[in-house]
């Protein structure tokens, strides 16, 4: 996992042991250096604006310190990074456990939308975090939203049968904001405490359903708009990001199949371009699969 970022910073490391121990470190000593990782970072998938922010950032922490004998340089350039990219996810501790059942406790249902295009693993994602609110003392209805693909009524039914939480579902060609709409009456009607809206897969650039999820938003007026990205996807990802959180707006994002990501920088560059925070990531084939994104372990894993 992560292994092109991990080379990368390795390299580095590595680069300026060679060139700056035990003395002060000079812009001219670590110019070439920085650009050459610059541009293993956007080959791994971080955005080249924010790959130029992060560098800027280890310069303006490194030149002009001095390394001094007993100091491994390699560790202060790796901490140095790491420090940068932590700094640039911003704000990650949104506990969003906590929020449901602040909501649920004033006897208001906690409605999510789920966003996404076709094929990120959105429906799954949607059955991993019913699940993991199950787990955590937290009642759950679906609202099968997606009136659109084939399949798709029958692919979220087999989840919540699975994993035991009750579904809404609507005819295919329906509208979806008023199968989203009955499945709040289904949770106030019953005392649950969260909606999970599951909208139809669509590509990011497909304005007549990028109507229709707004229409979705305005009926429902979710508490959270989640947006799920596949990591493997790379800058489309990145692509996708961008055009959600200007069309509708998102709120979070949950990043999928992360155990299968070999380059790592996706996660840095969603993040950035939306100004939003990783709630979640997701991994694996299990229900079970699926937890709070943390930055620092996250950067951690960089690292090796």
């Amino acid at each position: 996992m992560f292994e092109g970022l991990k080379k990368a910073f390795q390299k580095v490391a590595n680069t300026f042991k060679e060139k700056v121990e035990y003395k002060e470190i000079k812009e001219d000593d670590i110019e070439e250096i920085l650009d050459d990782l610059k541009l293993d970072m956007i080959e791994n998938d971080v955005a080249y604006d924010i790959a130029n922010n992060i560098i800027d950032d280890v310069k303006k922490q490194l030149i002009g310190l001095k390394i001094k004998r007993g100091e491994e340089v390699e560790e202060v350039v790796k901490d140095s990074i790491k420090k940068s990219i932590i700094k640039s996810f911003g704000n990650d501790n949104i506990d969003l456990i906590d929020k449901i059942k602040s909501k649920c406790s004033k006897s208001e249902p906690y409605v999510i939308v789920f966003l996404g295009i076709n094929g990120v693993g959105k429906t799954t994602t949607i059955a991993k975090f019913a699940n993991m609110l199950k787990k955590s003392g937290i009642s759950v209805v679906i609202a099968a939203a997606d009136t659109f693909r084939a399949g798709a009524q029958e692919q979220i039914d087999v989840h919540a049968k699975k994993i035991d939480v009750p579904i809404v579902k609507g005819q295919y060609g329906a509208d979806p904001a008023s199968v989203a709409y009955n499945a709040i009456l289904f949770a106030k009607s019953r005392s649950l405490c969260t909606v999970l809206v599951d909208t139809a897969g669509r590509m990011h650039s497909d304005v007549d359903l990028m109507g229709e999820l707004k229409k979705i938003v305005k009926v429902t007026k979710p508490d959270m708009k989640i947006l799920v990205v596949d990591a493997l996807t790379g800058n489309d990802a990145v692509e996708q990001a961008k055009m959600f959180n200007e069309n509708i707006g998102i709120d979070g994002i949950i990043i999928t199949k992360i155990d299968a990501d070999v380059k790592g920088g996706v996660a840095i560059s969603v993040s950035n371009v939306t100004n939003k925070p990783i709630l979640f990531i997701g991994y694996g084939q299990s229900y079970n699969d699926i937890k709070r994104f943390d930055s620092i372990e996250y950067v951690n894993n960089l690292f090796g």
